[in-house]
């Protein structure tokens, strides 16, 4: 094991070396290369060192997948074992193996029973890149080739491949050459930025009453499906009025148009749920998921199918023209397999949703809920977001909200916490795995991190 106190090589050294090879994700490559990225060495349970000994506790599970946290010796034994087995085989020429297999059953045990089959895939990108074509073959079997048009929305995101980006409705993304035919959007269910002089419950009915509207003017004989995330995630962890849901699901079933849900980020455990739509209250066609399936220790997604839709690919659908050369990995499976028991068998969703995840909410709204510069906490179980305000009476946004929350996010590394800013909110999701003690540590940085960022701008 690398120790974090005796780099193999300097840190400048990576970093020049990082530069000369990598683009990385979602950052201004220039502006990085002169910063110099944090070279991150080892982690440990809800911990992480980079190059130069700096200890971190990591409030976002990496990017929301390590449910288990860091150093998990079942699973890199899991991983182990599978390549001493059999590293890799396909599941095209009329071939299984027992990884893939025992993960499906375990899988769909934890599954509610409306669910039958998956199509495994490497990411949650990838997910929502299957879900389309499946969808639309789906709607083919059934006699209605003509059903196309997904509908998503505003600020939603589903991945950052070409359809996986259309689908989301983040427009700098769509930008970058992000759009593809019979995609259309709707408004964002987020009302501390639009709800007006609307109760939370008039509010969640209006937006959701937009996708009626959609699918009149676009025709409910040419919509698919419409897809969203639970709670949103990459848009800012924005959680819906409770009236929401409820209408969604009832214009979909009352308009013959599949509910797809884009679990990535919700699904094992992160609401206190096995699954984020099981705590919201509705029943989803389909299912995206990836992150915490292997805990982010080897890629893995796949797209969940209802009975409805698996029995019309199996029964009616003759070849099914999809496939990817690594899906249903057997090593990807063995680690799924393994992750998913232990967060079983060890309690760890049960936690969350009777313990520990209560405890961080109360934790954040009695540190929080009185501060100058935080408007809303939003948050269940082991996700949670802080809405900067400039004014709380009026629910008046920083004209630059997203530089204050960057700082924001910039202090926190200093103050030896990673947490996420999105727009003008600070956003975190730790690992299920974290005890009480763990949850004050990262109340408490957070806090300070707040602080003085609050006291930079004048408000504190």
């Amino acid at each position: 094991m690398t120790d974090p106190k005796r780099a193999p090589r300097d840190t400048r050294e990576y970093q020049k070396a990082d530069a000369a090879h990598h683009i990385h994700a979602f950052l201004d490559q220039k502006a990085l290369n002169a910063e110099g990225p944090r070279v991150m060495v080892r982690g440990e349970g809800l911990h992480l060192w980079d190059n130069d000994g700096n200890k971190y506790i990591d409030g976002m599970s990496g990017l929301w997948c390590t449910n288990l946290g860091y150093g998990r010796k079942d699973l890199t034994a899991a991983a182990t074992a599978q390549l001493d087995e059999l590293p890799y085989y396909n599941m095209f020429f009329h071939t299984t193996h027992p990884a893939v297999i025992e993960l499906s059953e375990t899988l769909f045990s934890l599954l509610p029973d409306h669910y039958s089959h998956a199509i495994y895939t490497n990411s949650g990108s990838e997910a929502n890149e299957v879900l389309i074509r499946t969808v639309r073959r789906f709607w083919q079997i059934e006699g209605k080739p003509q059903k196309k048009i997904m509908i998503g929305r505003w600020n939603g995101y589903h991945g950052s491949t070409l359809a996986a980006t259309a689908l989301g409705g983040m427009k700098f993304m769509h930008e970058m050459g992000g759009l593809i035919p019979d995609i259309a959007h709707i408004d964002e269910p987020y009302f501390f930025a639009a709800g007006g002089d609307l109760t939370p419950a008039e509010f969640g009915r209006r937006c959701a009453l937009q996708l009626e509207e959609k699918i009149l003017e676009l025709g409910a004989d040419n919509v698919a499906g419409f897809i969203a995330e639970p709670f949103q995630g990459a848009g800012g962890m924005i959680f819906p009025p409770e009236s929401y849901w409820p209408e969604i699901q009832r214009i979909c079933r009352q308009y013959d148009v599949l509910l797809c849900a884009d679990e990535v980020i919700g699904g094992f455990g992160r609401t206190g749920e096995w699954f984020a739509h099981q705590h919201f209250g509705f029943q989803p066609d389909t299912l995206s998921i990836a992150k915490g399936l292997t805990s982010g220790y080897i890629p893995m997604g796949g797209l969940v199918l209802s009975k409805r839709i698996a029995q019309a690919l199996v029964e009616e659908g003759g070849v099914f023209a999809h496939g990817l050369t690594y899906s249903g990995h057997p090593v990807a499976a063995a680690v799924a397999v393994a992750n998913l028991r232990a967060l079983r068998d060890e309690g760890w969703v049960n936690a969350v949703k009777n313990d520990t995840g209560p405890y961080l909410q109360q934790c954040l709204r009695e540190v929080f809920g009185n501060h100058p510069l935080v408007g809303d906490i939003q948050g269940t179980g082991f996700v949670a977001a802080l809405q900067f305000v400039q004014d709380k009476a009026t629910r008046k946004r920083f004209d630059n909200e997203n530089d204050i929350a960057w700082r924001c996010r910039t202090i926190g590394f200093e103050e030896g916490v990673i947490i996420r800013s999105t727009l003008g909110r600070m956003i975190m999701a730790p690992a299920l795995v974290a005890g009480r003690a763990e949850i004050d540590e990262l109340v408490d940085k957070t806090r300070r991190a707040v602080d003085r960022t609050a006291q930079e701008i004048g408000v504190l």
